[in-house]
């Protein structure tokens, strides 16, 4: 086979003495876009620099060239622009909750937090407020989580005789009560949002911590509910909730439970449009559970007494 060009736009095929003509379309150079640059300016703060004071510095990024979360834009600005940089990531999925942070004067995920397109107005960034400082964007979460391992957070049966030889069953209506709770993440977004852990946080345990003590204490298979309310009796650890509801309004994890129950392909838009609402967990209101709980808890050892 043999190629022949008629004209700039026109070839010709020769094969067994047979001809074919093609006419090929121009194409024009596609004109580059236009750049999009978008200001962010970040929390900076290297406690290993003599005299370094925290301070926020701007990065310019083309939005044209960056991915649509914030999280792409850290990952570009660490990569690409200042590698001293430092933050937490790890799934970039809202799995995690390494990326928390405080965007724009919200905490959220990073990797769940769409950039605002709009390049007039920079993104402000900063880590967990109300955090000690480890780097840049990184919080201590030492306190954090040793508060969180102060609730026990797992199963407990008074007859340990039995256990890993038989399963604990759970009925579904029993397992639909831990919807709404078991999604936590621990990111900390809900805490670190709370005025009364801002001023009492060394001895209120938040509301991460205590919907996750709600969690097992409703637990059908737990056995040790009234032990766990006991703990929480003090003036701080539950009874600092002022019901300012901060935490519900900031937690970025969507509730699944209603996604799992849609069986059928025709409730998928329902499914869509009931996330699209959903502003994540709600830790106010599992504290108010616990208050219930605990009131009736007193009464019956006020009676046994």
């Amino acid at each position: 086979m043999s190629v022949v060009c008629l004209s700039r736009n026109i070839l010709a095929f020769r094969n067994s003495g047979m001809m074919v003509m093609v006419r090929c379309a121009q194409t024009a150079a596609v004109p580059a876009p236009e750049p999009r640059i978008k200001k962010f300016q970040v929390y900076r703060w290297d406690p290993d620099t003599p005299g370094d004071k925290p301070r926020m510095q701007t990065y310019e990024i083309d939005l044209n060239t960056c991915g649509p979360m914030i999280l792409d834009a850290l990952i570009k600005i660490k990569n690409e622009l200042d590698p001293t940089l430092t933050f937490r990531r790890s799934c970039r999925e809202g799995i995690c909750g390494s990326c928390a942070m405080n965007i724009n004067g919200g905490n959220t995920l990073a990797c769940l937090n769409k950039i605002d397109t709009n390049t007039s107005k920079p993104t402000k960034i900063y880590p967990l407020p109300h955090m000690y400082v480890v780097k840049d964007l990184v919080p201590d979460m030492s306190n954090f989580y040793a508060q969180y391992k102060s609730i026990e957070p797992y199963l407990k049966k008074k007859d340990e005789s039995q256990e890993g030889k038989q399963q604990y069953f759970q009925s579904v209506e029993d397992r639909q009560k831990l919807d709404g709770l078991y999604e936590c993440i621990l990111c900390a977004c809900c805490s670190t949002s709370c005025p009364s852990y801002w001023w009492n946080g060394d001895k209120y345990l938040g509301p991460a911590v205590l919907m996750q003590a709600y969690r097992w204490m409703i637990d059908s298979r737990d056995e040790f509910t009234e032990e766990r309310l006991s703990k929480l009796q003090d003036p701080f650890s539950l009874y600092r909730c002022h019901t300012i509801m901060n935490c519900t309004k900031t937690c970025p994890k969507v509730p699944k439970a209603f996604n799992k129950r849609s069986c059928h392909r025709i409730m998928s838009f329902f499914v869509l449009l009931f996330h699209s609402f959903q502003q994540g967990l709600n830790p106010g209101k599992a504290i108010a559970e616990i208050k219930k709980m605990m009131a009736t808890y007193k009464e019956r050892k006020a009676a046994a007494s």
